[in-house]
C-alpha cells in the first residue's frame, strides 16, 4: 500500500496490516490522480501522512465544504490549559473564553455564539458523539494535546453523516492509533501550572495498543482558580492475518475539580483583573466523565465496506456558582448517561466513477438535571428536579458522482426523528417531547476542477435544532407540538494550489434558521426562548505558505454577519439587530522558522472584534482583543526536545463579558505568561 507524508495537506499514520479503513483517504485512482487531488475543498496546517487507499467510510475531506485539518505537530505544545483553546488554530472558529472553573470555555463557528444557549457544532472524539444534551462540550477536557493524532473541522450545513447538534457544523479529535512509539511530556508555567503527559504506543502481528495519561493542576491567573484534573486513556485494536476486519475498544476516564472566580463590574476587571470576590469564595465544580466505545470496520467484499460503532458516556457535573450580589448561589447538578452506536456501508461498485453509502445512527439519553439554591454550598431550597429520557434516530444516505474527471457531485439526504418523555420531580407530573416527526434534511454538493491548480466548489444543505433540555418537551403552558428550527446553508468557494508552497481557499457563506430558539441559561424551569427567524453569512478568507524549505506563514481571516430578520413579538426593538456576542471579525495567522536544524522558533496570533451583549444592541460593545505569542523548539538530542511558549506577549487585556439584565459582568483573561516544557521520546 502507497503511503506518502504531505505537508500542509490531508493524511494519516498507516497501519501495520493490509486493511485500512483511512479517514483521511486521497481516493485517486491512476489515471486522474492529479485532477482528484485537486478536486476538494480541504486545507491542512501541518504535516500528517495519508494512506492512498480505496476502502472504509467516507471521510470527511468528500464533504466538499470549508473543512480544515489540524496535525499533531502544531497542536502538542500549545500553551493551552484546556483543549477548547487548541481551536485558536482553526480558521473561521470562534473561542468563547468564560474562565469559570470546568466551565471553562468552548468553540463555535458560522455566526452562532458560544454562550450556550444555542450550540451548533457537533463534538466527536474518534468518531463517537461527545456533546451533552444541552450540546455543550465537556468531553473537550478529557482529550490533552499529547494524544490528539489530529483535528478535523467541517463547516457548513451540507454533511449528512450526522445530525443531532450538526447545526453549522462538526468537530472530530482523532486520536493516535497504533505505531510503537513512547512520549511523555512536562509542563511548568505562568500562574502556576505544573503538567505531565504520557502517551504510549505498543503495535504487534495482530494487536495494536495506545496508552495515555494526562495530569495538570494550575492556580489559576485570578485568585480563587485553582484547577486539579486527571484523565487516563487505553485504545486495544486487533486485526487478523488476513486482514479484511478490524476491531477494537476505546476507554477514557476523566476527573476535575477547579474553584471559579466568578465576574467582575467593569471597573474592577480593568484596573484589579486578578481579583476574585468574596460572593465567590465557595463557588466551584466537580467534574466526572467516561466514554467506552467498541469500533468494527470489515471488508464485507471488495466492493462493500461495513464500519460500526457502539458506545457509552457517562457525565457527572456538581457546580456552585453565584454570578452577582443579587443573585444567591446555586447547586447545578448534572447527570447523563448516553449511549448508542453509528453503522455506515459503502459501497464501490467497480465503477471510477460511483461510490455510494448509507448509515444509520441511534442515541439514547437517561439525564436528571437538578438545581438548588446554597448559600456557601448549603442547600436551602430545590428549585428543579427533571429527569428526562431524549433519543434520536436518524438514517442517511449519499452518493459520490464523478461524470467527469474534473467534476464531482454528492447528493445526500438525511432523516432524524427524536423520542423521549421528561419527569418533573418537583411536580410529580410527566410530559412527552414534541411531536417533531420526521426531520427531513436534503444536501447537495459539487466540486468542479478544471485545473490542476485550483478547484471551485458550491454546496447546499439543510440541519435542524430542536429544544434542549426541559425545552424539548410539552410543558405547560406549552401544550401544542412545536416544529423543529430548520437551518438552510449555502456557500460557494475556490480552493487553489498555484504552487506547491501556496495553498488557500476564499468562500462565501449563508444560513438561515427559521423560529431559532435559545436556551435560558438562568432559568430554574430549562425552558428555551424564542429568537426568531435569523440569517448568518460571511466569506472567510485562507492562505498557507512554504516559500521555503524552513520556513511557512499561515493567514486566515473570517467576516461574519448575524441578524434578526423576524423577532419574537415579545421583542421588536431586536428587529434587524445583531445576534449578542458575535464579532463581526475573526482572524488568525503565524509563522514558523527552522533557524538551526535543532532550533525553530513561531509566533502566532488571533483575535477577533467587540460583539453586542444582548439582543436590543443597546449595552454596548466588548469583548475584542488581538493577542501575540511566541515560541521555540529545540531538539536537545534525537530524543529530548525542550520549548519556551512565551503567550500574550505585549500584555493585552481582553475578556470575557455577559449581561445578566442589570449589569455587565467580566472575566478578564490571562496576561502574559511563560511556559517551558520538555518532551522526551522512549
Amino acid at each position: 500500500m502507497p503511503v506518502t507524508t504531505l505537508q500542509g495537506r490531508a493524511a494519516r499514520a498507516p497501519l501495520a496490516m493490509p486493511y485500512v479503513l483511512a479517514s483521511m483517504s486521497l481516493f485517486c485512482w491512476q489515471a486522474r490522480a492529479e485532477t482528484r487531488e485537486a478536486a476538494d475543498s480541504t486545507l491542512t496546517l501541518g504535516t500528517v501522512t495519508v494512506s492512498a487507499t480505496a476502502s472504509g467510510p467516507l471521510p470527511s475531506t468528500r464533504v466538499l465544504s470549508s473543512v480544515d485539518v489540524l496535525a499533531a505537530d502544531i497542536l502538542e505544545k500549545q500553551p493551552v490549559t484546556y483543549s477548547w483553546e487548541l481551536f485558536n488554530r482553526a480558521p473561521g472558529v470562534m473561542l468563547t473564553p468564560f474562565g469559570q472553573g470546568t466551565t471553562s470555555g468552548k468553540l463555535s463557528m458560522r455566526g452562532f455564539n458560544g454562550e450556550g444557549e444555542i450550540n451548533a457544532v457537533k463534538l466527536l472524539i474518534d468518531g463517537i458523539p461527545s456533546n451533552s444534551n444541552d450540546g455543550n462540550m465537556p468531553y473537550l477536557d478529557m482529550v490533552f494535546p499529547l494524544e490528539i493524532e489530529r483535528i478535523e473541522v467541517v463547516r457548513g450545513t451540507n454533511d449528512a453523516r450526522y445530525g443531532l447538534h450538526n447545526i453549522a457544523g462538526n468537530a472530530n479529535l482523532v486520536t493516535r492509533s497504533g505505531g510503537d512509539y513512547g512520549r511523555a511530556r512536562l509542563r511548568y508555567g505562568s500562574y502556576g501550572l505544573r503538567e505531565g503527559q504520557l502517551a504510549k504506543g505498543v503495535e504487534g502481528s495482530n494487536w495494536s495498543q495506545n496508552y495515555f495519561v494526562g495530569y495538570q493542576q494550575s492556580d489559576g491567573y485570578r485568585d480563587h482558580a485553582d484547577s486539579d484534573r486527571y484523565v487516563l486513556s487505553g485504545k486495544w485494536f486487533f486485526t487478523p492475518d488476513q486482514g479484511d476486519y478490524r476491531i477494537g475498544l476505546i476507554a477514557r476516564h476523566y476527573e476535575a475539580q477547579a474553584e471559579e472566580a466568578g465576574y467582575l463590574s467593569r471597573d474592577d476587571a480593568r484596573h484589579h483583573p486578578r481579583r476574585s470576590y468574596s460572593l465567590s469564595a465557595s463557588d466551584e465544580g466537580e467534574r466526572s466523565m467516561s466514554q467506552l466505545s467498541l469500533h468494527l470496520d470489515a471488508a464485507l467484499s471488495a466492493a462493500l465496506d461495513l464500519s460500526a460503532k457502539a458506545y457509552l458516556n457517562r457525565y457527572d457535573d456538581d457546580r456552585w456558582v453565584r454570578f452577582s450580589l443579587a443573585q444567591s448561589q446555586q447547586q447545578r447538578t448534572t447527570d447523563e448517561t448516553s449511549y448508542g452506536a453509528l453503522t455506515s456501508l459503502t459501497y464501490r461498485p467497480g465503477l471510477d466513477w460511483l461510490t455510494l453509502e448509507g448509515g444509520l445512527d441511534v442515541e439514547r439519553q437517561r439525564n436528571s438535571s437538578k438545581r438548588y439554591l446554597t448559600v456557601s454550598q448549603v442547600k436551602q431550597s430545590q428549585t428543579r428536579d427533571q429527569r428526562f429520557d431524549f433519543d434520536v434516530y436518524g438514517a442517511y444516505a449519499q452518493a459520490v458522482i464523478e461524470p467527469l474527471p474534473a467534476l464531482k457531485i454528492i447528493p445526500a439526504y438525511r432523516v432524524d426523528h427524536i423520542e423521549g418523555e421528561l419527569r418533573d420531580g418537583l411536580t410529580g407530573n410527566d410530559y412527552e417531547v414534541n411531536d417533531y416527526g420526521l426531520i427531513r434534511q436534503p444536501k447537495i454538493s459539487l466540486v468542479y476542477a478544471p485545473w490542476r491548480v485550483a478547484s471551485l466548489y458550491a454546496n447546499w444543505g439543510r440541519t435542524f435544532q430542536v429544544g434542549t433540555g426541559a425545552s424539548a418537551y410539552k410543558v405547560p403552558p406549552r401544550t401544542a407540538d412545536l416544529s423543529p428550527s430548520i437551518n438552510d446553508g449555502w456557500e460557494t468557494g475556490i480552493k487553489f494550489q498555484p504552487t506547491d508552497w501556496l495553498d488557500g481557499r476564499i468562500a462565501y457563506w449563508e444560513q438561515v434558521a427559521s423560529d431559532e430558539v435559545r436556551r435560558r441559561l438562568n432559568d430554574p424551569s430549562g425552558d428555551s426562548e424564542n429568537l426568531g427567524k435569523t440569517r448568518r453569512r460571511g466569506y472567510d478568507l485562507q492562505l498557507n505558505l512554504h516559500a521555503r524549505e524552513d520556513a511557512s506563514f499561515w493567514l486566515a481571516y473570517s467576516r461574519q454577519f448575524s441578524r434578526i430578520e423576524t423577532p419574537d413579538p415579545s421583542l421588536p426593538a431586536s428587529r434587524g439587530k445583531q445576534i449578542d456576542h458575535v464579532p463581526a471579525h475573526l482572524y488568525s495567522a503565524g509563522a514558523t522558522w527552522d533557524a538551526t536544524p535543532r532550533l525553530q522558533l513561531s509566533g502566532w496570533l488571533n483575535g477577533q472584534s467587540d460583539y453586542y451583549l444582548e439582543r436590543e444592541n443597546n449595552q454596548g460593545r466588548y469583548g475584542g482583543f488581538t493577542l501575540v505569542n511566541l515560541g521555540a523548539t529545540y531538539r536537545l538530542s534525537d530524543r529530548i526536545e525542550l520549548d519556551l511558549q512565551l503567550k500574550n506577549v505585549a500584555d493585552r487585556y481582553y475578556e470575557y463579558v455577559w449581561h445578566d439584565g442589570a449589569q455587565s459582568l467580566h472575566a478578564p483573561g490571562e496576561r502574559r505568561s511563560l511556559y517551558a516544557g520538555v518532551t522526551v521520546e522512549f
